[in-house]
């Protein structure tokens, strides 16, 4: 499998260090109900998890948890509640919400909080290295120091001080250093350290908690691409100058944003789209093939619509694992459609070809079926593939939950009428208006069948 590096910008071919695969992605800061954006990154790495696994590697997989931060305290502080509570209700909500979408459970998820010592550790080291700096109860990152500074967001110290938002705090040496240890502020949480009471700074989380559950060097670190910097940049340097052994990480994997309209979807803008909401209008398996339509790498924009086709796509595969087999004139050969999905997931994991050969697969499993082939080898095999992409297949129509199938049937049986009374421009009528619509019948000796459809430039 060949998979894109940011820090290179290039795609290399994957193997691990070792005999198992290190993964960490970054998680979300449980201050609100996760959305949409969450989703889209998890599916893609739940994604690649999947893949890895499916393809013979152990994987070892942690998320976090940055349940302490200015947005807790300040969102606890308006609630009139703790940030310990708060943080832990929407924990447990997040987890929940990626069960409903069937994202497999990481083995790991610390908490900033429950690692205090480890993040101590860390910032201790790099202070007596002379990388870190104690200003009146702050620790801060010395980024002059570290000569690699910019070199996974492809970014000089010069242009970053002068284009970008930084800010100057006067116990700083220099503009662009950044904080490890935070001093508390009165009404604040806070924990004990050698520079007085604090908190940890946002990027020295990670690099602790990765480093505790996964050792000095990890294969796969993940997130959004709107962490690359400052926090996955911030990140990489303070680890490898705590370690003295580059690199951090062997393979950067960012993916795109999902958008509305101009803009990224997230908490702060005010923008997002609730999972839980479009989990119980749409279905998981019609949410993970919108997010998968779309290559990792690349900005998605939400619609409804969008989603909508893609919950007739998720019925176009349900409807072609129903049990129904031929008498066994004929196999279909699924050998092929499985060989292009393999091609395109080790193409740095091309999730919209992937699909395009399980459209075609169940395409040619209803035609095969009925010619009176048999296709179980085949029905197997789309179910195989469907979950490396996490997709369950099994809720059929339910996963639409617009209710609109008791009027489809009707429509049908109608035509049926108006064929047998000769009627054919109406039955016809009947049949076109369905296709706008984007349902598809299939006409048999056995009577008429209907499923939905997914026209062309979308999914096949």
């Amino acid at each position: 499998m060949r998979l894109y590096n940011t820090h290179s910008g290039e795609e290399h071919e994957f193997s691990p260090a070792g005999d198992k695969v290190k993964m960490y992605v970054c998680g979300v800061t449980p201050y609100a109900p996760c959305h949409l954006g969450h989703a889209m990154s998890y599916v893609f790495f739940d994604v690649l998890r999947r893949y890895l696994e499916y393809s013979g590697h152990e994987v070892e997989h942690v998320q976090n948890f940055t349940d302490i931060d200015d947005k807790i305290i300040q969102r606890a502080q308006e609630s009139n509640t703790n940030t310990e509570d708060l943080a832990q209700t929407h924990i447990e909500e997040f987890m929940d919400s990626m069960d409903s979408l069937n994202i497999k459970r990481a083995h790991h998820y610390p908490r900033a909080t429950q690692e205090i010592p480890e993040l101590l550790k860390v910032i201790e080291q790099l202070v007596e290295k002379g990388y870190a700096y104690a200003s009146d109860g702050d620790v801060y990152f010395r980024v002059s120091k570290y000569d690699s500074y910019g070199s996974l967001s492809h970014r000089s110290i010069d242009g970053m001080i002068a284009g970008a938002r930084v800010e100057i705090g006067a116990s700083k040496e220099n503009p662009m250093d950044f904080a490890l240890w935070k001093a508390a502020k009165p009404g604040e949480p806070s924990w004990d350290s050698q520079w007085g009471p604090g908190r940890p700074g946002w990027h020295i989380e990670c690099t602790a908690m990765s480093m505790s559950y996964l050792g000095d060097t990890l294969d796969i670190h993940g997130g959004g691409q709107d962490l690359v910097f400052p926090h996955h940049e911030n990140e990489k340097a303070q680890s490898e100058a705590y370690t003295g052994q580059p690199p951090f990480v062997r393979y950067w994997v960012h993916n795109g944003l999902l958008n509305m309209g101009d803009d990224k979807m997230s908490k702060s803008l005010g923008n997002n789209v609730s999972l839980n909401d479009a989990l119980k209008r749409h279905g998981p398996d019609a949410l993970r093939i919108f997010f998968l339509s779309s290559h990792y790498r690349s900005p998605l924009t939400y619609s409804e619509e969008g989603v909508s086709g893609t919950e007739r796509a998720a019925e176009r595969l349900a409807n072609a694992l129903r049990e129904e087999t031929g008498d066994g004139k004929g196999d279909l050969d699924p050998g092929p459609f499985k060989e292009r999905f393999l091609r395109a997931m080790d193409s740095d994991l091309n999730t919209p070809q992937a699909l395009a050969s399980m459209f075609d697969l169940a395409r040619e499993i209803n035609r095969s079926r009925e010619s009176g082939a048999s296709v179980q080898e085949a029905q197997g095999v789309l179910r195989d593939l469907g979950s490396v992409l996490g997709l369950t297949l099994d809720s059929g129509r339910e996963n639409k939950g617009v209710g609109s199938e008791p009027f489809i049937q009707l429509l049908v049986d109608t035509r049926t009428q108006l064929r047998e009374s000769k009627q054919y421009a109406l039955a016809d009528k009947i049949r076109s208006d369905l296709l706008e619509l984007g349902v598809e019948l299939e006409d048999s000796a056995r009577g008429t069948d209907w499923r939905y459809l997914v026209r062309q430039g979308v999914l096949l």
